[in-house]
């Protein structure tokens, strides 16, 4: 279970940070982990905008390297002891940013907009949970093909983890770096338990290589990424976390291009 609790704080991470810190959510970032609340941000319509550069496959190295509970001892979430275990080991994965499917009408005239990049959430979620999970841990991943804010990944032993996310912002501070905000629900199924709570995951990309030519096509992109639990009414400790974050977890990310 200890394994699977792991598993669940760092699926919705895609790709979830690094080097910008100019705005609110960069500040946020550099200010881990004193992190009081969850941030203001709004409600998430649609999916997740990426820049340009991050269009691609992409071989992901993921490293935590820091883990906070500020609220210990009285409340510790479960698995935070355990994941100490991960600090500084790297866990590798293929990723892949692609032009999202955007098809409109009008009249009786189909047309094609401008087409946005987002994450293959599908793709990505099921190379992530096998990384953590290896090959006989999961069974599926799938995003409803009406909301890619909802996204379900079924696990061996008739166990799925249900993500949807609720809000989001990002911040472009300079043509190079990207920083995202990403607040999602969480519910996890296991064969007798449920478990509930509230995931936020802020990144902050950069760009450190460029394309042979020297244009646009990045090469490298660093990420720091810090993901936060909160706890979910139905919790016995809700009212005494007082909306602070139980459990945070910083993590590096080099994404190579493939």
């Amino acid at each position: 279970m200890k394994v699977i609790w792991s598993f669940c704080l760092v699926l919705l991470v895609l790709l979830w940070g690094g080097g910008a810190r100019a705005g609110v959510l960069g500040d946020r970032i550099s200010s881990f982990p004193n992190w009081e609340s969850k941030p203001p941000i709004a409600v998430a319509k649609g999916d997740l905008v990426y820049p340009d550069w991050m269009a691609g496959n992409w071989n992901v190295a993921s490293t935590l390297v820091d883990l906070a509970a500020p609220l210990a001892p009285n409340i510790v979430t479960p698995g935070f002891e355990s994941n100490r275990q991960y600090l500084q080991q790297p866990v590798l994965f293929k990723v892949r940013f692609q032009p999202e499917k955007n098809i409109g009408l009008i009249s009786n005239y189909t047309f094609k907009k401008a087409q946005k990049i987002v994450a293959d959430r599908t793709f990505n979620g099921l190379n992530i949970a096998t990384a953590y999970l290896g090959d006989d841990g999961v069974v599926s991943v799938k995003v409803d093909p009406t909301n890619p804010n909802r996204q379900i990944t079924v696990l061996k032993g008739e166990r799925q983890l249900i993500s949807i996310v609720t809000s989001r912002d990002t911040e472009t501070p300079n043509p190079r770096e990207f920083v995202s905000t990403e607040i999602s629900q969480q519910i996890f199924r296991g064969e007798s338990d449920i478990y509930l709570n509230e995931v936020e995951t802020t990144t902050a990309y950069q760009v450190v290589g460029c394309g042979e030519n020297g244009d646009s096509a990045s090469k490298r992109i660093e990420a720091d990424q810090v993901t936060a639990i909160y706890l979910s009414p139905q919790d016995p400790d809700y009212f005494a976390a007082g909306g602070h974050p139980v459990a945070l977890y910083r993590y590096r990310l080099e994404l190579v291009r493939a």
